[in-house]
């Protein structure tokens, strides 16, 4: 493996300089301080050989908002949907062999965002909160200032080498994180315009020039592709799904759909492009899915519709699937639905390790942040980790009344350091509502309330409309050829050369 690395490494210093194309990095990324930092951090890892494995596919899984307390409450969940005390569980992930920490500030602020943390892992540099693949010397929603700034991504690498590319997600296929495998554009709201003679975040998908596109695309967002109307945003009049479907008119076979029964019925054999865009805007919250019956795939049948068209390309292929929701669960304060979203998650991650064969295949399993949730008092072991603080009185037994706190209320074991604060919504799943009610920070009686149903919003300290992000370390798992170079604490760029160190990819033109 560190022979792969200095292979690498030297490509990109030995190519000669050639015109700038979607298939090599500019100079100025190749040159910046966190591309170089993380190049040299990585190459000294990979000193301590472990292996001797080049990674012919990568899939990166992203849980949006996935700190270490989501991790652990979503575990102690699933453990207890399965009549278990919880605390023993680990989520498909946790059990991969390499595991580090990762460092997810941006360059402009200590508690990061979405749109800077994903280019920091597509590019390997690090830039500032807002802004999508340009380098952190441009000011957010500022066109001028990105024009010669623009880093080239991962995705675009894979594609360009005629590898097979993939996207997958659970929120708008052109939200930050999605959004930051293949688009550049200086304000991450631009989905559907943009100022100056930049182009909207949707545009830069649908007539991407690396390669031939990106093969599989699947998640909500239809109304940032369509026109203005019942469900579209476009006021440039486009259709951008027909225009997608016509790039490829008589050269490939193309599918456009936006249930998930179509999704199932896809003939994968005789499709060789895939676009699913299933809801206006975000799709449904695990939970909500499948209480509606809506006709909406979830995380792992889209994981494994793509991983199946993918792996037909014999050289490989890039695959991202990310958890978008998780984050949103999170800002509206309601753990319910961030943690049965990391479930199915994680199911996802099964879906994609049982598929693939992990001697040619580099799974890596992230998230691009942390949130505010904390996990605290000392309840006794096995109490509903959504449910109130029952106490142990140190002799191991389970006791049978639930503990108050110093103001003679009770207390939940989950709550949020801010954020909206608490709501009872009953058994209502959509977490979107939340945004709907007042403020309602500080401490409530919860004494007749279920706060393990899904319309349970915590408490909250600081009074927030939206649950903020949280600057700590989040985990990354790693499994298959070159996992072995996730070890120790990382900056977030150092994702970036994880998988141009794996595959052995150059990072300049051939």
């Amino acid at each position: 493996m560190a022979k792969r690395i200095a292979r690498a490494l030297a490509a990109c210093c030995l190519f000669p300089t050639l015109p700038l194309s979607a298939a090599e990095l500019p100079d100025y990324q190749r040159n910046s301080d966190w591309f170089t930092d993380g190049e040299n951090r990585l190459a000294a890892k990979a000193e301590d050989e472990r292996g001797n494995k080049t990674a012919k596919n990568v899939i990166l899984f992203v849980g949006d908002g996935m700190g270490i307390s989501t991790l652990t409450a979503a575990r102690i969940l699933e453990g207890q949907l399965r009549g278990e005390s919880g605390e023993e569980n680990n989520l498909s992930f946790e059990e991969f062999p390499y595991s580090a920490l990762v460092k997810t500030y941006n360059t402009n602020q200590q508690t990061p965002d979405s749109a800077g943390t994903m280019t920091a892992i597509m590019t390997g540099v690090k830039t500032r909160a807002g802004v999508i693949n340009i380098d952190g010397d441009a000011l957010r929603a500022d066109c001028a200032s990105s024009k010669g700034r623009e880093l080239n991504t991962f995705l675009e690498l894979m594609e360009s080498r005629g590898r097979s590319t993939g996207v997958v997600s659970t929120a708008r296929i052109t939200h930050a994180t999605p959004a930051a495998t293949y688009a550049r554009t200086p304000e991450r709201n631009w989905e559907h315009r943009a100022e100056g003679d930049c182009k909207d975040i949707a545009t830069q998908l649908v007539e991407m020039e690396a390669g031939d596109g990106v093969d599989v695309i699947l998640g909500g967002g239809r109304r940032n592709f369509i026109p203005t109307g019942a469900d579209g945003e476009r006021a440039d009049g486009r259709d951008l799904t027909a225009e997608w479907l016509a790039r490829y008119e008589g050269e490939q076979q193309a599918q456009y759909l936006e249930t998930g029964s179509a999704l199932s019925a896809v003939d994968i054999a005789g499709t060789d492009k895939l676009l699913g865009l299933f809801t206006s805007s975000h799709m449904r919250y695990e939970a909500d899915r499948k209480a509606s019956g809506a006709d909406e795939p979830g995380i792992a049948e889209m994981t494994d519709a793509a991983i199946d068209l993918l792996q037909k390309n014999d050289d490989g292929y890039f695959l991202m699937v990310e958890s978008g929701r998780i984050d949103h669960a999170h800002h509206a304060g309601n753990a319910y639905n961030a943690l049965h979203d990391t479930i199915a998650f994680a199911e996802a991650v099964k879906t994609a390790v049982e598929k693939v064969d992990l001697e040619e295949t580099l799974i890596l399993v992230t998230a691009d942040h942390s949130h505010v949730l904390t996990i605290a008092g000392y309840p006794t072991r096995g109490n509903p980790i959504l449910g109130k603080m029952v106490t142990n009185d140190g002799t191991g037994a389970p006791q049978a009344e639930v503990a108050a706190a110093g103001d003679g209320l009770p207390y939940t074991t989950l709550s949020y350091a801010n954020g909206p604060g608490h709501a009872d919504l009953g058994s209502e799943t959509d977490a979107d509502e939340r945004y709907t009610t007042a403020v309602n920070s500080g401490r409530k009686d919860l004494s007749a309330v279920d706060t393990k149903a899904p319309g349970f919003y915590q408490e909250a300290l600081v009074p927030l409309g939206s649950e903020s992000h949280a600057g700590e370390d989040i985990s990354l798992h790693a499994i298959g050829a070159g996992s072995e170079l996730v070890q120790g604490t990382l900056e977030q760029n150092a994702i970036f050369h994880v998988m141009v160190g794996a595959t052995g990819i150059p990072v300049t033109a051939e």
